[in-house]
């Protein structure tokens, strides 16, 4: 019995994809290099920093400046990570069916704490999270289960009991090895790249009230 639905929040509760694209492009205008476009921000704005800058420079992690870039790529995000980013269509009403049937909800991400923390109280929420995880708050990110256990925790519901919300490979991979139901959020950041139906969700939605119907 799911008494418990946890979401993940970029490309699932929030759509941060221009803010964080807008970001992007500042540091590649720093750097003398043409900006991304947001065809090819979107799919990868889960992927978080280090995707974003492994597509605009074209280098992975061992590349010598890659944590030069990554840093400043989050300094740039500081100064304007909530300037366009908006709440998906359905979400607050989604979170008042939820309320309806007397279930918690909260947030698991892998943004840092230094976003989250100001980022989740400026969206507006209909109702706010009876927790929130960030991708630091116990030291390791999704798709480790410590997250997850965390969120319970503080919670006091079992993870067996609660439902997990994501829109990439990671967010399933962390809440199936917790025992958490999980659902794929379809209208999510998901590339042409990616297999969502080789990730395992127990359910997959293209709206977020199509949740209601499984809780």
């Amino acid at each position: 019995m799911i008494k418990a639905v946890l979401f993940d929040l970029d490309g699932t509760l929030a759509d941060t994809a221009r803010d964080l694209g807008a970001a992007l492009n500042r540091l590649l205008a720093e750097e003398g290099l043409p900006p991304q476009p947001y065809s090819a921000i979107r799919p990868l704005a889960s992927h978080g920093a280090r995707g974003l800058v492994s597509l605009g420079f074209g280098i992975d992690r061992e590349h010598p400046r890659f944590e030069e870039y990554r840093l400043r790529f989050l300094d740039h995000y500081e100064h304007s990570f909530a300037d366009e980013t908006v709440l998906f269509d359905g979400i607050n009403n989604m979170l008042e069916g939820i309320a309806a049937k007397g279930l918690t909800w909260g947030i698991i991400t892998n943004k840092p704490m230094r976003f989250t923390d100001r980022l989740v109280p400026a969206l507006p929420f209909v109702s706010r999270p009876a927790v929130t995880v960030s991708g630091d708050t116990v030291g390791v990110p999704k798709p480790d289960p410590a997250p997850m256990l965390h969120a319970a925790g503080q919670i006091g519901i079992d993870p067996v009991h609660c439902l997990y919300v994501g829109d990439a490979e990671r967010d399933i991979q962390a809440g199936r090895v917790v025992g958490m139901k999980t659902v794929l959020a379809n209208w999510g950041y998901i590339s042409e790249q990616d297999q969502p139906q080789q990730w395992g969700a127990d359910i997959s939605i293209e709206h977020p009230l199509e949740l209601l119907q499984h809780l």
